[in-house]
């Protein structure tokens, strides 16, 4: 069996309150299960409560052992680090994965720095698990007992990495932080930048990278999308590296995805205002089906929401 469960579904900052007690107020975090295999996706804040579930059950029965992607070292995504209980337990053993930005840096080094005096007073080498880090890019990896991770590129302010886990012809796939490639080259004739070979090939370049990402997401069981905006706040957020639910159900639809899970929501969301728009775009779906469109499972990430692929 092949899912996911949800432990921070935040974007940019934790959000604790009263307005987030639905959804959750952690950052990015996920636990992914491939029948006794666990995968960890992110370390945000939502690896604190995710550590101390770990401890409590998959512990008594034998040393934790996980493989843990990271979509990319911006804050929120690896914040948690210091406070995942199981780092602290000698027989714990962690694969960290994910990539990085300049290739002078490594993941240890940039997870590390976390781990300094100035910030917290526990040291990377007091950390009593056995850890090993990779760097990363694209990539098809096996990761024994049946279950294989392929890593997309996607676009985002720094290097970002898309991830598909298939397992026993299931599979599940994350994709955020994100926003379509689009051209950089000025397209306005009037423009004293212009160049039309420069604007035209800017042209195919996007269409071939939003091809790619579309092909990455064929098919899959479920999605966990990027949806920060919507498509009218996007209009003055473009470059910023986020999606919107509309971008997310329109490429679901194009991938003839099965569940869409929309995901790292905007910290000043509240839930009254997440419920909103989880019933709107619900029904714009349920509407758009019966018009024949292909319509995957709608869902919004909660934390806790379990979901098999």
């Amino acid at each position: 069996m092949l899912s996911v469960r949800f432990w921070g579904v935040r974007g940019s900052i934790p959000c604790p309150g009263i307005n987030t007690v639905v959804f959750g107020g952690n950052t990015s975090c996920i636990e992914i299960r491939a029948d006794e295999r666990l995968v960890i996706v992110d370390l945000g804040t939502g690896i604190r409560p995710l550590g101390d579930w770990l401890m409590a059950h998959d512990l008594k029965e034998g040393p934790i052992n996980a493989d843990i992607f990271i979509t990319h070292t911006h804050w929120d995504h690896i914040m948690g680090f210091p406070v995942f209980s199981p780092m602290f337990v000698p027989t714990s053993k962690f694969h960290i994965r994910g990539p990085v930005s300049y290739e002078d840096e490594t993941l240890m080094s940039i997870l590390s720095q976390q781990l300094s005096y100035r910030y917290w007073p526990v040291r990377l080498h007091e950390l009593a698990a056995q850890i090993e880090y990779s760097n990363i890019h694209e990539t098809s990896l096996d990761l024994g007992k049946g279950l294989r991770v392929i890593t997309k590129h996607l676009n985002h302010p720094i290097l970002c990495l898309g991830y598909r886990f298939e397992y026993q012809g299931k599979s599940i796939v994350t994709a955020y932080d994100f926003e379509p490639y689009r051209n950089i080259f000025p397209t306005d004739r009037n423009d004293p930048d212009y160049d039309e070979a420069a604007a035209r090939e800017g042209d195919a370049t996007a269409r071939e990278e939003n091809e790619r990402v579309l092909k990455f997401f064929e098919g899959s069981d479920v999605l966990i999308y990027d949806t920060h905006y919507t498509d009218a706040e996007y209009e003055s957020k473009k470059g910023w590296g986020h999606s919107t639910f509309e971008q997310a159900i329109r490429a679901a639809r194009k991938a003839m995805v099965k569940k869409l899970v929309c995901f790292h929501y905007d910290p000043n969301r509240s839930d009254s205002q997440l419920e909103e728009l989880e019933g709107f775009y619900r029904d714009q779906i349920r509407h758009e089906a019966t018009a024949g469109k292909w319509a995957p499972d709608f869902l919004m990430a909660r934390e806790g929401l379990t979901i098999e692929a």
